[in-house]
């Protein structure tokens, strides 16, 4: 991927030890592990997108491009998900992962432009579908009753398709959630991201994962491109075109 512009804005791939330092330092006040290590076997198969302005390094996410459905297993929803479903799938595939602004808050155009360069690697790559690990905040599911419930009413992913049981602790959230009973309320319980995978058409796991360590409950994500609503696509697309490529002669 070229570097982008947006205004002061500028998204580009990570290279060399000082981004990835940069980056590790965000991911870990992001995603706060006992260990303390945040670094994993997936980052040697990443791309690296970082988002910065001013000098500071306001967003990052990182994304895999896995060239047919059985490279799936070395990605990191792999860990926890038997994503055995999805190895006949005979188009790239993208995963994404570790998205995270920086502590604070930031400028809606820096979400706009993660997104922009998300939309141009993902139609770069080929890719058919976008997947990931979509994470609630709190391992514990009863806090998450609301918008689980509402996953379990309408975004499942097709029985063929959904990955199966692999971690050690899972909660089976359409069994247990109950009904929806206050969609605004639901609705806004939802994790930012999983909101924005959803209004693209995304489907979730038919059971969370819980995972301790980074004290998060969380669900397998995808989201079919070709399935995209076409306003949303126009959108995404939109915004991937407003970005400029970053003159590099200076």
């Amino acid at each position: 991927m070229e570097p982008l512009r947006k205004g002061a804005l500028v998204a580009r791939l990570a290279a060399g030890r000082a981004d990835m330092g940069r980056v590790m330092a965000l991911r870990a006040a992001c995603f706060p592990r006992a260990s303390g290590v945040e670094a994993d076997a997936q980052d040697d198969l990443s791309a690296h997108v970082m988002v910065e302005g001013e000098g500071r390094l306001l967003g990052y996410f990182r994304v895999m491009l896995f060239g047919w459905g059985a490279g799936l297993t070395q990605g990191y929803a792999a860990r926890f998900y038997d994503v055995g479903p999805l190895s006949g799938y005979a188009r790239p595939i993208a995963e994404m992962g570790r998205f995270c602004l920086a502590p604070g808050g930031v400028h809606p155009d820096v979400l706009r432009l993660a997104w922009g360069a998300m939309t141009r690697l993902v139609d770069e790559g080929q890719a058919g579908l976008l997947v990931g690990c979509t994470s609630f905040r709190g391992a514990g599911w009863e806090a998450h009753r609301a918008g689980l419930a509402l996953l379990a009413e309408g975004h499942l992913g097709p029985p063929a398709h959904r990955p199966g049981r692999k971690a050690a602790e899972v909660v089976d959230f359409p069994r247990l959630a109950g009904p929806v009973t206050d969609r605004r309320a639901a609705l806004a319980a939802l994790p930012p991201l999983l909101r924005t995978y959803l209004g693209m058409g995304g489907w979730v796991s038919d059971h969370a994962v819980v995972d301790r360590e980074l004290d998060t409950l969380h669900v397998f994500t995808c989201v079919e491109v070709d399935r995209v609503p076409a306003a949303r696509t126009a959108s995404l697309r939109a915004v991937a075109g407003d970005v400029s490529t970053v003159d590099r002669s200076g």
